[in-house]
C-alpha cells in the first residue's frame, strides 16, 4: 500500500494499479472533460480509470464524479452522461445525480448560459456513511397535506394530517457555490491552476460521504483542493496528478495551515 497523505506525480492508471483491492473509502474528483482544456497536453483513459475505481473501491464506497459537457457543431457531446453509463455498466450505482451550479462570464450566443456541472454520485452497493447536509425548512412549523405519495415508481396510499415541517431539512441536491480565489486570498496559489476547482464542493461532499478516518482518493488532483478539505476534515487522502507542475501546486497548498470552513 502507498504511503497515506501524499501527492504521487504520474499516471493515474499506473498508480491506480498499485493499490490493493477494495481500499479507498471515497472518491471525489474532477476529471478533464471534451478537451475544453490542455492540462499541458497531458491524456488520460477513461475507460482505465473508471475499471481501476470501481477495483480500488470499498463496499458501499462512493464516487463523487464532476463533469460538463463541451459543446461542439452547435451540439452538446453527451459525454457526461456516456460516462455515467459507463460507471453503471461496470456494476456501480448511480445513487445521485446532483448538480453544481455555478455563475459563468456572459456569453453571446443562440442558447442559455451554462451555470452547472454534473456532481455524479455513484456507489459500489449502498452507500456505507451519509452525513447528511442540512438546512432550515422554509416552511417550518407548517402543516402540509398531500393526496399521494410515490415511492420506486409505485403510487402508495394517501397521506392525510402530515405533521408540522420541522425547523431542519436535508439540502436540496442542487448546490450553489461561487467560483475561483481572490489574489488576496492565502490559496491564491490555486490561480497557478487552468481549473479551480471549488473548495466548499469539495469539503461538502467529504463531509457527507466519509467519516475521519477514511481514506479520500483524488485520481485528478491538479491543485490538491480535494486532498486538502480531506485533510483539514480528519480524513486520510491519496492524490494522483500527472502533471508535475500541479503536483507542486498540489504540495504547497496541502502544506499551509487549517482552514476556518465555518467562514
Amino acid at each position: 500500500m502507498m504511503e497515506l497523505n501524499k501527492i504521487y506525480c504520474g499516471d493515474n492508471c499506473d498508480l491506480l494499479g498499485q493499490l490493493p483491492r477494495e481500499c479507498i473509502d471515497l472518491v471525489v474528483t474532477s476529471p478533464p472533460y471534451d478537451d475544453l482544456r490542455t492540462y499541458g497536453g497531458h491524456t488520460w483513459d477513461f475507460y482505465g480509470v473508471a475499471w481501476q475505481l470501481k477495483r480500488v473501491l470499498k463496499p458501499g464506497g462512493v464516487i463523487v464524479w464532476v463533469v460538463a459537457d463541451a459543446t461542439k457543431d452547435g451540439s452538446e457531446t453527451g459525454t457526461s452522461m456516456e460516462q455515467a453509463l459507463h460507471f453503471k455498466r461496470l456494476g456501480l450505482n448511480l445513487h445521485d445525480t446532483m448538480i453544481y451550479h455555478k455563475e459563468a462570464m456572459p456569453l453571446t450566443h443562440n442558447r442559455y448560459e451554462q451555470h452547472f456541472e454534473y456532481s455524479f454520485v455513484f456507489s459500489k452497493g449502498k452507500p456505507s456513511t451519509f452525513n447528511p447536509i442540512m438546512e432550515k425548512s422554509k416552511r417550518a412549523g407548517e402543516s402540509l397535506k398531500s393526496s399521494t405519495r410515490r415511492h420506486d415508481g409505485k403510487e402508495t396510499s394517501p397521506l392525510h394530517n402530515l405533521n408540522n415541517v420541522k425547523d431542519m431539512k436535508i439540502k436540496g441536491n442542487v448546490w450553489f457555490y461561487d467560483i475561483g480565489y481572490m489574489k488576496s486570498s492565502p490559496d491564491h496559489i490555486a490561480f497557478d491552476h487552468p481549473a479551480i476547482f471549488p473548495e466548499k464542493l469539495a469539503i461538502d461532499h467529504v463531509l457527507s460521504w466519509s467519516n475521519p478516518g477514511d481514506l479520500v482518493l483524488d485520481p485528478f488532483a491538479g491543485s490538491g483542493t480535494t486532498c486538502k478539505a480531506a485533510k483539514e476534515l480528519g480524513r486520510n487522502f491519496l492524490g494522483f496528478e500527472i502533471n508535475p507542475e500541479y503536483c507542486k501546486i498540489a504540495e504547497r497548498r496541502i502544506a499551509q495551515g487549517v482552514l476556518d470552513f465555518a467562514s
